[in-house]
Formats: C-alpha cells, structure tokens, sequence
C-alpha cells in the first residue's frame, strides 16, 4: 500500500545487485565471457526485471492467493524451456503430470475470473511474468554450471542494475514511499531473500538437474503462497481458492 508496484519490482533489484556487487568484489571473481554476457541478459530480462515487475502490477488488483495458483503453471513452463536448452528426454509420464498441474492452474484462472471472457487484465501480467521467469530460470540453471549459482544471479543482478536504478528513481518521483516499517520490512525481504539469497539454493538445484524434474518442486509453491496470504495478509480463502491449490 505504501510503495509503488514499480518502485517494488525495481527497487528490490538494486537492493540486491549492491549485495551482489559485495560478494563479486570481496571473492574476486571473475569476469564471463562475452557469449555468458548474452545469456546473462536473458537471465536478468526474465527473473531481474519481467517476473518482479509483472508479478507486482499485477498484485495491486490479484490476490496474493490468485496469483499463487495462476504462477503454479511455472514449473511446466520451465519445464518445456529446460527441455528446449539441454534436450533432457523426461518419461511420458513426467509430461502428464506436468500437464495436469498447468491445466488444474488454468481453470482456476478462468473460473476465479468469471469464464474466458473476463480473465483480468492482472491474469495477463501473471502468464506474461510464468514465460519471463520460465526463460530466465532455464537459462540460469545452465550458466549456473559453467559460473556457479550465486554468481550467476549476481552477474544478472549488476548486468540489470543500470535499468533497475532508472526505474527506481522514477518511480520514487512519481510516488514517493509512504510505507510503514512492516511494509518496509517486507520490502527488504524480497530484495535480500526472494531477488538474491534464494536463488544461492534455485539455481544450484537447476544445475545439478535433470532440470525439468527439479523445476517441478515449484508445484509447492502456490500451496505455500495461499497459505502465506491467510496469516501474513489475512486473506478469507474461499474453497474454490482452496481446491485449485490442492489440485496443483
């Protein structure tokens, strides 16, 4: 309520790249190459920038535990994008599931939204912000193997950084902070936990592999999420909310 979903998506980011400038400086790492340049790029395009950015517009009219289920089609996209950049062959099986988990989060979109023809404009954001993460999740876990984990989010963190101050300063013109000391709290939650310190574990887990089989823990994630959104921001889950996560 206090800070603006951009200075969220965006501040958040630069919190992170100075943390991720620390930690490259005090270990002395070094540099990539100029192709791991690339693709650092399209890491931050989609977990530095797209998914935070998206996630937070779209939050300002979702609830946390719509989005939650809506995000639950990640692990099948992150899927089909691990399989697209290594050509991991999982079991007919795996497909199948993976499958049910995407369609049980679809449904849940359109009924929650009324049918097809009222998916909110905050559904867009969120499948947008799925494909984004997707992208730059399977791409992460690749260099994550030739650079590490941790310095491949935070090679991603300082390649972004430029763009992320821009729009932090922007958005501060445009809004300035009105929050309170549990909205900031949450807010360096998700620049120190959820833009830097988590992905240490996500990206490590991607390049041990097989990445589409990891990626499907994220599955836990939606079920977590509305958990989360009745204690944290005292959310009434209703059972429709309820049964599309148990069903995910």
């Amino acid at each position: 309520g206090g800070l603006s979903p951009l200075f969220i998506g965006s501040g958040r980011a630069v919190i992170a790249a100075i943390l991720a400038a620390l930690a490259l400086s005090i270990t002395r790492q070094r540099l990539p190459r100029r192709g791991q340049w690339v693709r650092l790029g399209i890491v931050a395009g989609g977990v530095v920038v797209g998914f935070p950015i998206l996630t937070s517009y779209a939050l300002t009219t979702a609830p946390a535990s719509h989005g939650a289920v809506v995000i639950a089609l990640l692990p099948a996209a992150t899927a089909v994008m691990a399989v697209l950049r290594t050509h991991e062959r999982p079991a007919t099986s795996f497909w199948a599931f993976a499958a049910l988990g995407a369609v049980a989060a679809i449904v849940f979109a359109i009924l929650q939204g009324g049918g097809f023809g009222h998916l909110h404009w905050s559904d867009l954001l969120l499948f947008g912000a799925v494909i984004a993460a997707a992208v730059g999740y399977a791409e992460g876990g690749l260099l994550a193997r030739e650079l590490g984990s941790w310095q491949t989010v935070s090679w991603a963190l300082i390649l972004a950084s430029p763009l992320m101050v821009t729009l932090a300063g922007v958005s501060l013109l445009q809004q300035p902070p009105s929050a309170t000391p549990e909205q900031w709290l949450a807010f360096a939650y998700l620049a120190v936990v959820s833009m830097f310190l988590g992905f240490f574990a996500w990206y490590r887990g991607l390049a041990i592999g097989p990445m589409a089989q990891v990626s499907q823990v994220q599955l836990v994630q939606p079920v977590m999420s509305i958990a989360w959104a009745g204690l944290l921001l005292h959310e009434q889950l209703s059972w429709a909310t309820i049964v599309g996560g148990v069903a995910v």
